[in-house]
């Protein structure tokens, strides 16, 4: 092993070019699956998106780390062509490419989306997309200079929520900004975040930052900084790295890898009553990222990658979940009869009942004068309305009911058609380990969900480990095997069967057992 380990970084923006529309690249069948307001309409950009790249050299092995401003890589077949950014071919090529130009194995990079969402098109052109991504490497490895590394961690509980919420009957209920919530007299509790952030802080021989990886768990739903959703822009995350790059100084390039945060969100996405703020949540994220950063001693570290090709299986009860499904919908379709008020009806008699439940129709001097003379009209009249209230109350329920049933129907009939594209009964996955020095980072294709990143952890004989979603590939959600009889979102939202978690824990314990050793 050399004397120090050497690393470079490299930059360069894959921004999509503003006179194209947003949904250039969508075919019309998945237009349906788009937002009518977006269609045809010109792409605005409120922030660049960058591809960055971090390049380590410990004289045993090369890594190349390469992080984008995306929301996932290589997703258009298996997404149906809604993710239609990145081209699926677009990771063995740079893989290709770095593999000529740099002798370095296409194993030792791994490529990683911030996730990030809003808009249909925020890239630049499939060819671009490589070129820009292999000239950043290109900068990194111009670049390359001795460096100590060390590693740490922070803690930030403040600004997510776990958007999954465990309901009294035993299902799950997701959070989702396009879903009515559930009644709030249902909800039991939410499922944990992991509050952690990892943080991997790259110093000069002179002491002066040259880079910094964070990790941490979160979807980008907060949209641009400045407002005006329906414009491309790197959400929170860009916010974070600028601070970062900023308050860092030197030159410094930050570097984000998105954590277990498949059923974890912002807790102000759903806000309606105050702006949403990706920049303060990006500020405050910084801030934290930063107070544990300076305290990380750097030192000498070794680096070390393995690779699983696993193959998940496939879902094979959709139809079954689908017919069930329906068979809810006609019975809650069933219970709409006898809904005798309309909303101009409804409303002021739900107030008045709310308000006065003693007196809603009168003052209470019409009621006693009624009742004294044995006169019953005021109290069947109140009792009648209360009656179409609570029909209409329970009316409302069932359509909220049957608008997350129908959402959930598109769904899984979208994702039959996927598996039957994919053909066979499962589908290749590449997990990753990545160990830097006492900290590894596992990397997967999926969105994983916060239980499955607490569970690698537990098992990891390493003092920091961290999931890197959404790396080298896109498969959709993976939530634990336990979730599916819940039917939350990420079950529903999700491609595979329940026994790919097993497969995958099978596949994360060799990679530990491979990457103890160093070089």
């Amino acid at each position: 092993m050399k004397e120090h380990m050497r690393a470079g970084t490299g930059k360069a923006e894959i921004t999509c070019r503003e006179d194209v529309t947003l949904d250039a690249l969508l075919s019309e069948k998945s237009k349906k699956d788009i937002p009518p307001e977006l269609l045809d309409r010109k792409l605005e950009v409120s922030d660049p998106l960058f591809v960055r790249a971090l390049v380590l050299d410990d004289g045993c092995a090369k890594i190349v780390l390469i992080t984008m401003d995306v929301t996932a890589i290589g997703a258009r077949t298996i997404s149906q062509n809604i993710l239609c950014d990145s081209a699926d071919d677009f990771l063995p090529r740079v893989r290709r490419r770095i593999e000529e130009e740099f002798s370095i194995p296409g194993g030792n990079v791994s490529v990683s989306a911030s996730h990030t969402h809003g808009v249909p098109r925020m890239l630049c052109d499939d060819a671009a997309q490589v070129d820009r991504t292999v000239a950043a490497v290109a900068q990194a490895m111009r670049a390359m200079v001795p460096v100590t590394l060390g590693i740490g961690a922070g803690r930030e509980d403040t600004l997510t929520f776990n958007r999954t919420m465990m309901m009294k009957d035993g299902t799950d209920y997701t959070l989702r900004s396009c879903n009515p919530p559930p009644p709030d007299s249902e909800v039991a509790g939410l499922r944990p975040i992991d509050p952690e952030i990892g943080i991997v802080r790259v110093d000069r021989m002179d002491g002066s930052p040259l880079a910094i990886v964070y990790n941490f768990a979160s979807h980008l739903l907060l949209g641009p900084p400045a407002g005006k959703r329906g414009r491309i822009s790197a959400d929170h995350v860009g916010v974070t790295l600028n601070y970062l790059e900023e308050n860092l100084g030197g030159g410094a390039t930050a570097f984000f890898l998105q954590g277990a945060g498949g059923d974890i969100a912002e807790v102000s996405k759903c806000d309606t009553g105050h702006p949403r703020s990706s920049h303060d949540f990006g500020t405050r994220l910084g801030q934290s990222i930063l107070q544990s950063y300076r305290k990380i001693a750097t030192g000498p570290a070794k680096i070390k990658t393995a690779n699983k090709l696993v193959r998940f299986p496939l879902r094979r009860d959709i139809p079954e979940v689908i017919a069930a499904l329906k068979k809810e919908q006609a019975e809650l379709l069933a219970g709409l009869r006898y809904t005798s008020l309309n909303f101009k009806g409804f409303l002021p008699l739900y107030l008045n009942q709310g308000l006065f439940p003693d007196y809603p129709s009168h003052w209470a001097y019409r009621y006693m004068q009624a009742d004294s003379r044995g006169d019953i009209r005021f109290r069947y009249m109140d009792e009648k309305n209360r009656m179409a209230v609570a029909k209409y109350l329970d009316s409302i329920s069932r359509m909220e009911r049957m608008a997350r049933n129908e959402e959930k129907i598109a769904t899984l009939e979208r994702h039959r058609e996927i598996i039957s594209t994919i053909g066979g009964a499962t589908v290749p996955a590449e997990i990753m380990g990545i160990r830097i020095g006492e900290c590894v980072f596992i990397t997967a294709p999926m969105e994983i969900l916060a239980e499955i990143g607490f569970n690698v952890k537990k098992a990891s004989p390493f003092k920091h480990t961290y999931i890197a979603s959404i790396s080298n590939g896109y498969l959709h959600y993976a939530p634990p095997a336990s979730y599916y009889p819940k039917g939350g979102y990420e079950v529903t939202e999700c491609l595979l069967a329940p026994e790919w978690e097993k497969a995958f824990e099978k596949a994360v314990a060799e990679i530990f057992e491979e990457i103890k050793a160093g070089c």
